[in-house]
């Protein structure tokens, strides 16, 4: 593949990836249900553990640039078959994300046009809460996204760039006048995490708050492709300052306009009716339409790191090598980028199962997060083993290879197995519901076990060398010091 992005595309990327605006925008009144006045704290203390494990990446990747990112180096350090099923989750987790996110576009779509005062096309009324409706809009969406991803990551990021600016002009001009505009007295104690109700409260907002930062990840996914290994680790660092910083403007000035009532229940429809509250029409659409930008953004930036996972998984021969054909003329992985798109197209005409967007959004949320707090973490924990040599070297590199990366593992393991535990107790039978507890946890049981089923498959049926050739580093590994690869480059 080509080498053709850099810093700022990298950054982009991650950035859309994340999706803040997708996050505040659906994220910030389902948070408020849990934790309460306290979106500014949980979303602080989330930002602690992913930059630890966010430095852990960035080392990584310094040393090991590859379409797999965690996937080969969970594998190569620990074992083939963790690393598989870290490249597993991380791409399932991803699909389900797409399938979903179609829904929120397509719900978007629908307020944006009931805001223009259309509300029924055809006899038939336009609902923004109907999931069956908002699919069908969003996977239309979802399919130009893809086209797009086939065409090249040069345009991608160009396109994406452009989004994020308006999307982030239109945050920070409406979040920046409710600070000042809201009439709900402002209180220290939104910053408390110790205020938070409960412990169950506590971790169930962890995950929630993690999820919004997933997806800086992505611009690792790209590291063969950009020019200098080191930019995609700059990118990645940059995109979750400004998430963080973004986040804490939208929790703060959220509860600033919105008494903790409306902020819950407007849920998947809370940023443009925190428009709606600042500003008249057609003003008030500009938060939704950022919203809408954001989605299709986050649609697109999913789809491309997903399809070079698969690359690399099938470049390994765990999977067919469908999977590694490159467009002829772009050098995309377009076959898997299409197929992906099929995939995520098929899953969410399977979500019309549960009728309203607010719970899909919740229930899928949860699933998750669950499995992205295990991949994070077992990378984390992959960095910390590499780079122990650090810890007699370089005290101060090992603060940010191997410290950070632990703490911020063992945080997410803690908050992951604790909400799973407290789901699993919850209830005493089953059902499709959004707040039924093994219900909750069903979606990541199966991620999990479907990985480990595909990985026997790959190790004894299609015999790939991965399982083979992946190996734990001995200690005698010689792991390249900061001077080392600066004089490696001069």
């Amino acid at each position: 593949m080509r080498k053709s992005i850099g810093v700022v595309d990298g950054m982009v990327l991650a950035a859309s990836s994340t999706a803040a605006t997708s996050s505040i925008g659906i994220g910030l009144g389902l948070m408020a249900t849990i934790v309460g006045l306290h979106l500014p704290a949980i979303m602080l203390l989330a930002f602690l553990p992913v930059l630890g494990i966010a430095g852990g990446y960035g080392r990584l990747n310094r040393v090991e640039p590859n379409a797999g990112s965690s996937y080969q180096w969970v594998g190569r350090i620990f074992s083939p078959w963790l690393g598989f099923l870290t490249g597993w989750v991380n791409v399932v987790g991803t699909i389900v994300f797409m399938a979903y996110t179609t829904t929120i576009t397509g719900s978007a779509v629908i307020q944006l046009l009931g805001q223009a005062t259309l509300h029924s096309i055809g006899g038939l009324t336009l609902d923004p809460n109907s999931t069956f409706q908002s699919t069908l809009l969003g996977m239309a969406v979802l399919v130009a996204a893809a086209l797009v991803a086939v065409r090249g990551l040069d345009l991608a990021a160009r396109l994406q760039k452009y989004l994020l600016i308006f999307e982030y002009g239109v945050l920070l001009a409406f979040c920046g006048y409710g600070l000042f505009a809201g009439d709900q007295p402002f209180s220290l104690q939104w910053f408390n995490p110790f205020d938070i109700p409960s412990a169950a409260a506590l971790a169930q907002g962890m995950v929630l708050a993690v999820f919004c930062y997933w997806g800086f990840e992505s611009v690792f996914s790209v590291g063969e492709e950009v020019g200098d290994p080191r930019d995609a680790s700059r990118g990645g660092f940059i995109a979750l300052t400004v998430m963080l910083l973004l986040f804490l403007l939208a929790g703060t000035a959220f509860q600033r306009v919105l008494p903790l009532e409306e902020l819950a229940d407007n849920g998947a429809q809370g940023l443009a009716y925190f428009g709606t509250k600042l500003a008249e029409q057609p003003l008030a659409a500009l938060p939704l339409i950022a919203l809408m930008f954001s989605a299709v953004a986050s649609l697109q930036a999913s789809v491309i790191p997903t399809a070079r996972g698969l690359y690399a998984m099938g470049r390994d021969g765990v999977l067919g090598p469908v999977w590694t054909r490159l467009h002829p003329k772009h050098k995309t992985p377009a076959a898997g980028t299409l197929l992906i798109t099929a995939i995520a197209l098929a899953l969410a005409t399977l979500a019309l199962v549960i009728p309203t967007v607010n719970d899909l959004i919740f229930a899928s949320v949860n699933a998750i997060g669950i499995v992205v707090a295990l991949y994070y973490a077992l990378t984390a924990a992959a960095a910390a083993v590499r780079f122990r040599h650090l810890l007699r070297t370089s005290p101060l590199e090992a603060l940010r290879a191997v410290v950070g990366p632990v703490l911020g593992a063992l945080a997410l393991l803690a908050t992951g197995g604790y909400l799973a535990w407290t789901f699993y107790r919850s209830t005493d039978h089953f059902e499709v519901s959004a707040d039924n507890g093994w219900f909750a946890l069903l979606v990541p049981v199966l991620m999990i076990g479907s990985g480990l089923l595909a990985a026997a498959w790959a190790r004894w049926r299609r015999r790939s060398p991965y399982f083979v050739a992946a190996r734990v580093p001995s200690a005698a590994d010689r792991v390249p010091s900061v001077a080392d690869e600066a004089g490696a480059a001069v």
